[in-house]
C-alpha cells in the first residue's frame, strides 16, 4: 500500500513564498516580510519560518543584504532542488531551531573515528541538538569535533551557539571548510535516539552522516543527522548531458 506523506511545514511555506515571487506578489528587488510578519501571517513558529527562508536563499530565490534585509531575486534560470542536509547542519544557527541537549567529551563512535582520523575510544567533543518544528522533534543532530580543534572556541559551552558551527570555527580557528561528503543509511535507532525523537518502538530512522573537510581532505567536523525514516523523501533534480 502506498502512503502519501505531507512535506514538512517549512517546505510548504517555502513553496508558498516561491509562488508569490512567481506571480509577482513579491517582485524582484522588493523586501520579503520580516520573520515576525511571516510568523503572524502563516501561524507558524519562528524556526519553521527561518528554515523556509534559508531554503529559498539556498535555491536562489532570496538574498540577504546586511543592514537592508532579505530581498527577492529574479527567478533562477535553473532551480535544482537538492536536499543538502549536510550543508544545512553545518550552517544552522543553534539558537533558532531547537534544544541543545548535550555537550560533552565522549568516546568517538567507530564510524566517526575513521573520518576524523583518530584512534578508536579517543575522546572528542560532541554537541547534540534536537531540531524542532512547532514544538515537535524532527531531527537529532550530533556534531563531533576533534578535541584540539575545539580548544579556544565556544564549542564546549553548554549554551547554544549564536550562529553556525562552521562560521564559529572559521572565525576562531582560521580554518576553511571546502567540501562535504554525505552518507545516507537506514537503521533502527538507539534507545536514547528514540526517546529524544519521541519514536514508537520499531520505527526506523534515516541517518545522514556528514563529513566536512578542508581543501586538503582533512575532516574538520562530522555530523550525524538522524530523523524518522517514515516521513522522509530524498529528491534531486539535475541536467542530463
Amino acid at each position: 500500500m502506498a502512503y502519501e506523506v505531507a512535506a514538512p511545514k517549512y517546505v510548504r511555506l517555502a513553496q508558498t513564498i516561491q509562488g508569490r515571487i512567481e506571480d509577482g506578489s513579491y517582485p524582484p528587488g522588493s523586501l520579503v516580510p520580516s520573520e515576525n510578519q511571516l510568523v503572524q501571517a502563516f501561524g507558524m513558529s519562528r524556526p519553521t519560518v527561518v528554515r523556509a527562508l534559508e531554503l529559498l536563499k539556498r535555491d536562489g530565490w532570496l538574498e540577504s543584504r546586511q543592514g537592508y534585509g532579505t530581498i527577492v531575486r529574479r527567478r533562477p534560470e535553473v532551480v535544482e532542488r537538492k536536499d543538502r542536509r549536510g550543508q544545512e547542519a553545518l550552517e544552522r544557527d543553534e539558537s533558532q531551531v531547537g534544544r541543545l541537549v548535550q555537550v560533552d567529551m565522549v568516546p568517538v563512535p567507530a564510524r566517526v573515528a575513521s573520518f576524523l582520523g583518530v584512534p578508536g575510544r579517543t575522546k572528542v567533543l560532541m554537541r547534540r541538538l534536537v531540531v524542532e518544528e512547532d514544538g515537535e522533534p524532527i531531527e537529532l543532530v550530533s556534531a563531533y569535533f576533534p578535541a584540539g580543534l575545539a580548544e579556544g572556541t565556544e564549542l564546549s559551552a553548554s549554551e547554544p551557539l549564536s550562529g553556525s558551527s562552521r562560521e564559529h570555527l572559521e572565525t576562531r580557528k582560521r580554518v576553511r571548510f571546502d567540501h562535504v561528503t554525505e552518507r545516507v543509511s537506514a537503521r533502527l535507532p538507539a534507545a536514547e535516539e528514540s526517546e529524544l525523537l519521541g519514536l514508537a518502538v520499531g520505527v526506523p530512522v534515516l541517518s545522514v552522516l556528514v563529513v566536512a573537510c578542508d581543501v586538503s581532505g582533512q575532516a574538520l567536523q562530522v555530523v550525524d543527522v538522524v530523523m524518522p525514516a517514515d516521513g522522509q523523501e530524498l529528491e534531486d533534480t539535475y541536467r542530463l548531458h
